[in-house]
């Protein structure tokens, strides 16, 4: 298996190679060995970075940070690709305002996300014959995106159907950093939320506390003031026994 890979020191089996240094000189043809020496001495890889030439090119670097790199450099054009898609939008020729309408809102938004749209027009029975009223309105959809985008096939006939394929005229647009932003937003507002709730907790059981430290003080006063007759339960004995001393009845017995 044949690898992409370039051959670094010991794997470069030449004799010479024309040596380039770390910061870009030119050191000239030396033999391999001087070269992979001076890598050592300078704690770098040699990398033969054009193996075709005759002697091959090789140069000192730190491989593992050059493949780092190389990483981040492919990561970024992946990202900054453009990959535009065709979009369809199918309707028949006698279509109604509000239809008409959406589907212009959806062309608009095709167009607007960098996308291409392809737009069909779906003929049924006699009005294959008279193909002018659908280009006349294939016509009248392309004049009213004309601002996103552009005709890049004028409205053609095939078969039942008549056709047409507006280019946008920006490039694709990459939503993802939208998507991170919305995100970012969404949790933010879900994190305040959440806060305001144990807020509202908090401020609840202080509330509660506050109430039941009031009436254990309310409590305590009613107590201070009560009388000295007055039972635990906050009642006074109003009607205490009567007892009749021993005088008391032989008094009533002498009258």
């Amino acid at each position: 298996m044949i690898s992409d890979e370039p051959r670094i020191n010991d794997e470069i089996r030449v004799s010479q190679v024309r040596l380039i240094g770390p910061n870009g000189e030119q050191v000239g043809i030396i033999a391999t060995s001087v070269a992979l020496n001076l890598a050592k001495e300078a704690n770098l890889d040699l990398v033969e970075v054009a193996p075709k030439a005759k002697p091959p090119v090789a140069k000192l670097i730190d491989y593992g940070k050059f493949k780092y790199n190389e990483k981040i450099k492919a990561r970024e054009a992946r990202r900054n690709q453009s990959t535009s898609e065709i979009k369809e939008i199918r309707f028949r020729l006698k279509i109604d305002d509000h239809d008409f309408e959406v589907k212009k809102g959806h062309v608009q938004r095709f167009l607007s996300a960098g996308d291409k749209v392809k737009v069909t027009i779906m003929l049924r029975g006699r009005e294959q014959s008279r193909p002018i009223g659908g280009v006349e309105l294939l016509r009248q959809l392309a004049e009213d995106v004309s601002d996103l985008g552009t005709v890049e096939f004028a409205p053609k006939q095939e078969g039942r159907n008549i056709i047409m394929t507006l280019a946008p005229k920006g490039k694709k647009v990459h939503t993802q950093s939208e998507q991170r932003r919305r995100g970012e937003q969404s949790r933010a507002e879900r994190q305040a939320r959440q806060a305001a709730r144990l807020a509202a907790k908090g401020g609840e059981k202080e509330a509660r506390q506050e109430a039941e430290s009031s009436a254990e003080e309310t409590v305590a006063k009613i107590d201070a003031t009560k009388a000295p007759g007055q039972s635990a339960g906050g009642r006074a004995n109003t009607s205490p026994k009567k007892t009749k001393s021993k005088e008391g009845s032989n008094a009533e017995d002498e009258k």
